[in-house]
This record gives structure tokens, C-alpha cells and sequence, in this order.
């Protein structure tokens, strides 16, 4: 498995499978960030770059992810990218062309990118399976030499049909979510666990690992329920939020038993992350969403709306009205967790292993 550190879910998703290979006792699994086999300079921008444009620069951001995917750009693009990949990421090729495997999962698109050169030029004879992470395509995912893609849902397959990829090249599996979030868990004995009232309607707050969007204020809109407030790697959000000492309100950090918090929840605010929907979906959790990136995360919006999944678009405090409002009616958020299902790929990692093996 190959991953890149550019946010936590494709490292998550990679993790996911990796993990899952583990438990069904597969020899011989590995699993990489391809940053660690970069020059440094290459590895901070990469990633601290990336965290850089969609806090500080959206705009931006949005105009170079809408212009890198116009059919038209696409020739330039792939050249500029080869070159300045093959530059600085030749620790990585030398390393795959060493090790030799006979697969090679992906989970993000530099690594595609590097391995579909090396497959075309016969530098390795590797099967790539590549696992889009997100339930919308940019067309950096195309790249010659790819055996298979894994994809989120119908929608995304149909998505790369029309990008040009052939139908047999695709699967369905859901993107990877890791096993223990499937796990059947009591809620009740959940929010005991984690020092809730047990009998309280529980709204999970969740930013991205990089602790973007209007915690603070949505927050304060929510005042009056029972929240859990995940803040990420930003400690400086943690420590205002600490400070204003809601009883109601469960104030963490980056966590590691994100499927406790799901468990305990009703329903989820949460940037549209491929990942963080993903774990959303198979709690059946509805969703409110703020702050999409523009891009990928707008694109997760547009497919999870098409399915009656998720709200956005509007005002915070209207987002925090719609909250109540499903907290204040049991068949209205009953509806909106049924709607869930359509999209829910809780055996996503076994699909995927059984791909591999």
C-alpha cells in the first residue's frame, strides 16, 4: 500500500486495507508514505503546501483544481507532472523497481502517478490497483498502466467510464474504511464509555485533521445539545473551546477511537472528506456539511446530494436549524439515516483484499 501524507484519508484508507490483510493473516503486505522517499524540500511542500492553499488560499485552490482538469490542460499537465516527479521522487522508483511486488495498492495520486510511468516503460511488472478516495473523479486519477481502479459508488464508476476508462477496469468496493468501524456497538454504553449522557440526542462535530471550518460558531448555535467536538491538530481551537467549559460539550484533540465517537452520535457535522463520509455512511449517520474544499470535497457534496445525503449550502445557522430540527423529530432523522444505506460500503476492505489475493 502507498499512501501520501497530503491530510489524514489516504493514509487512513491505505491503513484500512493494510490492516485488514493483517487480520486475514496475508504474508508479505507493506505499506508506505511515498513522501518518506522524497527530498525534504519536496515533502514539506507537498504537504504543508497543500494544507497552505486550502486553509489560507481556496480561491486558488479551486482555480488550479478546475484548470488541471480540462481535457485540454491534460497534455501539458502530464508533462510538467512527469518531469517534476521523476526529479523528486527518484528515491521512490528506485525503491518499487528494488522491491519488486507483484501488487501495488494506491491510495493517492502522486504514487499513481510514478507507478503507472514505471509500468509503462516496463521499469516494473507490478499489478497497480488504485483506490480513488473521493465519490468524485479529477482526471489526475487517469493514468496509463493502471490494471484496476476501487471507487466509492456507481456514480464514480460511471464518472471514469465517461473519463475514457474501460468498464472491466473498475470496481465498485466502496472506499476503505477500517474494519473496526463496522464493528456492532451499543450507543448507550458508548456514551457511558466516553462520560455522555446516555439518553441525550448527540451531535458529532468533526473538523479535518487540519482543524479548518467555524467550529466555534456552529458550536455555539448547538449550544443547548450534547456535542462532541473533534478539533484536530489545531490546539489552539481545543484550548478556546476548552475554555468556554460546556458541561454538554466533549472537547477532543485528534482522536483514535473515531468509531466510539460515531457510535455515540445521532448525527454528524463534518467537512464532506471522502474518508469522514465514508465512516459516516456505514454508522448511517446523517450529515451536515461546512467548509468543503472547493474541488474534491465540493464534488463529494454534489454525488451525496443526488443521493438525498447530506446539507450544505446554506448559512450556519440554518445548518444548525436543521439540526435541531432532526433532533426534535425522531421519523425525520430516521428518514435521513435510511437514506444512508444506498451509499454504505461496510465490507469495503474485503471487497478490496479480495481483488489482492
Amino acid at each position: 500500500m502507498i499512501h501520501a501524507t497530503a491530510g489524514a484519508g489516504h493514509r487512513k484508507a491505505a491503513e484500512a486495507i493494510h490492516h485488514g490483510l493483517i487480520a486475514r493473516q496475508v504474508a508479505g503486505a507493506a505499506i508506505i508514505d511515498a513522501l518518506d522517499y522524497t527530498s525534504p524540500f519536496f515533502r514539506f511542500g507537498y504537504s504543508k503546501g497543500y494544507e497552505f492553499m486550502v486553509g489560507e488560499m481556496p480561491t486558488f485552490w479551486a482555480a488550479f483544481f478546475a484548470l488541471t482538469d480540462q481535457t485540454w490542460f491534460l497534455p501539458v499537465f502530464r508533462t510538467v507532472r512527469r518531469i517534476y516527479n521523476g526529479v523528486n521522487t527518484a528515491p521512490l522508483e528506485k525503491f518499487l523497481k528494488q522491491e519488486k511486488f507483484d501488487r501495488i495498492v494506491i491510495t493517492h495520486f502522486l504514487s499513481a502517478e510514478v507507478c503507472g510511468y514505471l509500468k509503462r516503460t516496463g521499469q516494473i511488472a507490478s499489478k497497480l490497483v488504485v483506490v480513488v478516495t473521493d465519490f468524485d473523479v479529477h482526471k489526475i486519477w487517469l493514468i496509463d498502466g493502471v490494471d484496476e481502479y476501487c471507487v466509492a459508488s456507481e456514480y464514480t464508476k460511471k464518472r471514469l467510464m465517461a473519463l475514457g476508462v474501460e468498464a472491466s477496469r473498475i470496481t465498485v468496493t466502496g472506499i476503505p474504511l477500517d474494519e473496526k468501524f463496522t464493528k456492532a456497538r451499543d450507543k448507550k454504553a458508548t456514551r457511558k464509555k466516553l462520560g455522555l449522557d446516555p439518553d441525550a440526542f448527540t451531535v458529532l462535530i468533526s473538523t479535518s485533521s487540519f482543524g479548518f471550518g467555524p467550529i466555534e460558531q456552529l458550536a455555539e448555535y448547538l449550544q443547548q445539545l450534547q456535542l462532541i467536538v473533534i478539533c484536530g491538530n489545531n490546539r489552539e481551537l481545543r484550548q478556546r473551546m476548552e475554555a468556554k467549559a460546556n458541561p454538554r460539550h466533549k472537547i477532543c484533540a485528534f482522536v483514535d477511537n473515531m468509531e466510539e465517537m460515531l457510535t455515540a452520535s445521532d448525527v454528524m457535522v463534518t467537512k464532506p472528506g471522502g474518508l469522514s463520509v465514508t465512516e459516516a455512511l456505514a454508522n448511517n449517520l446523517p450529515m451536515v456539511f461546512f467548509s468543503a474544499i472547493p474541488g474534491q470535497e465540493a464534488g463529494n457534496v454534489r454525488v451525496l446530494a443526488a443521493n438525498g445525503i447530506g446539507l450544505s449550502g446554506m448559512p450556519l445557522r440554518d445548518l444548525a436549524s436543521e439540526v435541531l430540527g432532526l433532533s426534535a423529530s425522531p421519523a425525520a432523522l430516521n428518514a435521513a439515516r435510511e437514506k444512508t444505506k444506498a451509499l454504505a460500503k461496510p465490507n469495503s476492505v474485503g471487497d478490496i483484499i479480495s481483488r489482492l489475493v
